[in-house]
This record gives structure tokens, C-alpha cells and sequence, in this order.
């Protein structure tokens, strides 16, 4: 597959833009422009609501060409990223994907506050669960377009049932890890490789 030109990082539920995997995308990025790639990148605050969050994603991708786009997202990121990937045919990497939102989000329901700023309060309402079952992507089409990267040692989303979701995919099934994958760094080559930015093996 050719060079990926344009990449949008979608962040998981009550994260942002300043998640950890987040930065160490953007200063891959960084570097990756200084080595003479000329890589459009996106990195949005998503909303609460799956349907503004899924609005804002189309939005910014509208221009974006589909054979040289791709995407990647971390745990709710990751289903919205397969969301996109499903209906716009795109490459996708997904990082301990969640795969079932509509089910696991439903005990939320209230005034939350964002990981990475506990003083920005949100409030998490009824009517977002229909709106994940609205977008549900499963099951994918195409699964070589897809590289999923998941802990058997996620503490909050059961490995088993993300394997499940995406098979025949060529998957990172990792033995311990976790949710947040703190030890993401040593991925980053092969997910630039997956993305026809990196050294090839």
C-alpha cells in the first residue's frame, strides 16, 4: 500500500488530545515532516455525544484522499476509528479498541471529568448510547486495512472479545500490556511501517 498522507488520532473516552500516545503521534509526526514527508495530521478534542463526535470526524476528513488516509484510535478512539475506516474504506490502527461502547458506557451516565483536566466537568447523557448503536461498524470488510494492537493485560475491555471483532486482521496480540499500552513506544515502528512511513523490516 502506498504512503499514508493524511492521519487524523482519535483519543479514547474522558482523554484528549494530551494523552501520552497522543503526544508520542505527534512528535512522530514532527520528525517524520522534518525527514521530508509531507504528512497532513489531526488530532481533535472529541465531544461527548458519538453523533457530534462522529459529525466533527467526518468533517475534518471530508477533503481528505481516501487511498492515502488513515487512522488511529485508542480504546473509544478505536471505535470510532473503525467507524471511519468501514465507511470510507481507509487504513485503521487501533489500539485496545473498544468494541462494544453502547454496553460498556451505559453505567456512565452522569457528570464526569476529563483525565487530563479533572477541573473540566462533562455530563455523559441517556440518549448517547443509542447514538454508539447508530454507527456500530461490525463486523469489518477488509481486514488487511486494519492493525489491531491488543493487551491481554487491558484491565478494562476483555482482550478476547476485541480479538473476536477483528479477524483475519495481521493483529499485535500482546501478553501483558495495558489498557492505556504505557509501553506504546516500542509499537511506533510498526505501526509507521502499517502506515508506509517507517523502515521497512
Amino acid at each position: 500500500m502506498s504512503a499514508t498522507t493524511h492521519l487524523i488520532y482519535l483519543h479514547g473516552f474522558r482523554s484528549s488530545p494530551r494523552s501520552t500516545k497522543a503526544q508520542q503521534m505527534t512528535s512522530a509526526v514532527q520528525e517524520l515532516r522534518q525527514q521530508g514527508h509531507a504528512l497532513s495530521w489531526a488530532c481533535p478534542q472529541l465531544p461527548p455525544s458519538p453523533a457530534q463526535a462522529w459529525a466533527d470526524i467526518q468533517q475534518i476528513v471530508a477533503d481528505w484522499p481516501r487511498d492515502t488516509m488513515a487512522v488511529m484510535g485508542s480504546s473509544l478512539g478505536g471505535f470510532y476509528a473503525t467507524v471511519l475506516a468501514e465507511r470510507l474504506g481507509c487504513r485503521a490502527v487501533l489500539v485496545n479498541p473498544a468494541v462494544a461502547p453502547a454496553r460498556d458506557l451505559a453505567r456512565h451516565i452522569g457528570e464526569l471529568s476529563h483525565f487530563h483536566d479533572p477541573d473540566a466537568k462533562f455530563f455523559f447523557r441517556p440518549e448517547f448510547i443509542d447514538e454508539f448503536k447508530a454507527i456500530e461498524p461490525y463486523p469489518i470488510s477488509g481486514p488487511e486495512r486494519y492493525l489491531p494492537i491488543i493487551a491481554k493485560g487491558d484491565e478494562v475491555l476483555d482482550w478476547r472479545e476485541m480479538v473476536a471483532h477483528y479477524p483475519g486482521t495481521p493483529m499485535r496480540l500482546l501478553d501483558g500490556g495495558d489498557h492505556a499500552l504505557t509501553d506504546f513506544a516500542p509499537h511506533l515502528p510498526a505501526v509507521l511501517r502499517f502506515l508506509g512511513l517507517g523502515q521497512q523490516p
